[in-house]
């Protein structure tokens, strides 16, 4: 991937100085939750998904207060591993500014936070342990850098396409809270069983990676930066981190109805419907029939 010499984000904050241990607790409210629950919403959190605060509130029907927490002003980064991410927030800042424009809206661009083992959200207290994700009440993504030695050396998906991939799904719920898709979902917590929001939370999530398929495709149609194999190693990531893989590694089996996020074939497939169209409207997984 060509990304060296790219136009970088405004919209980067480098909290990595301002982070780290006793920001606050992870806020749990509601009824309380098992070990099973638990355990799904830490497999969400490694599938690079939504606030895994927000799944352990799906799982609950309810969730507690955001906590109200404060932390100093951010810098903007300068080392390369963070000037890759701003890199690429800069290009699905270009992609989806364009894109809206086309239809006569506005894009209103996320904010990312790079920050070191804890850090105080609109969602509750961060933590480096949940992977990346995004806070729909703040409106920004959120992301320890060190995930990424995981996802190369313990999930099995190196590349840097496949950490831009991270980026893009993120921004794909960003897009998702704008067209109200997310409180549509959020809306039904507490109305409908685990079950069936589990099943809601895996078109969620299918939905973010055929955003960032689109993604793919518009930013290789406007700039022309990828290079052999740099697709690969995206579809090898959404690949390595469905439900059904991590289900395997971290427990043996597999529980289809504790899916939040879909099965490796159902990530690939709707990421490859987004890389296909590169039109949101492609990636309608709430109104298919077959995921």
């Amino acid at each position: 991937m060509k990304w060296e010499g790219q136009r970088e984000s405004d919209n980067v904050e480098d909290a990595r100085g301002r982070s780290g241990r006793g920001l606050g607790g992870l806020p749990i409210g509601g009824r309380g939750l098992g070990v099973g629950g638990l355990v799904v919403a830490l497999l969400a959190s490694w599938a690079l998904g939504i606030n895994p605060l927000t799944v352990l509130g799906l799982l609950e029907g309810g969730g507690g207060a955001p906590v109200q927490e404060t932390a100093p002003e951010p810098s903007h980064p300068t080392d390369p591993a963070a000037r890759f991410v701003s890199v690429v927030l800069a290009d699905t800042e270009d992609v989806w500014g364009a894109y809206f424009q086309r239809s006569g809206q506005q894009y209103a661009a996320p904010r990312l936070v790079i920050f070191r083992g804890q850090y105080p959200t609109a969602c509750g207290t961060g933590e480096a342990a949940m992977g990346p994700f995004y806070c729909p009440a703040d409106q920004k993504v959120y992301i320890d850098l060190a995930f990424y030695d995981t996802l190369r050396q313990r999930l099995g998906a190196p590349g840097d396409f496949a950490q831009a991939y991270v980026i893009a799904h993120e921004v794909g719920h960003h897009l998702q809270n704008l067209m109200g898709t997310t409180a549509k979902l959020d809306s039904s917590r507490g109305r409908v069983s685990e079950r069936e929001m589990n099943a809601m939370s895996v078109r969620l999530e299918l939905q973010a990676d055929c955003y960032a398929g689109a993604w793919t495709h518009l930013s290789q149609r406007g700039k022309g930066w990828l290079e052999q194999g740099d697709v690969d190693e995206a579809l090898n990531a959404a690949s390595q981190i469905g439900d059904d893989t991590l289900q395997k590694r971290g427990r043996g089996a597999v529980v289809p109805e504790s899916f939040t996020h879909g099965s490796s074939a159902q990530r690939v497939r709707w990421f490859k419907r987004g890389l296909e169209a590169g039109d949101l409207k492609a990636c309608d997984t709430f109104s298919s029939t077959a995921l």
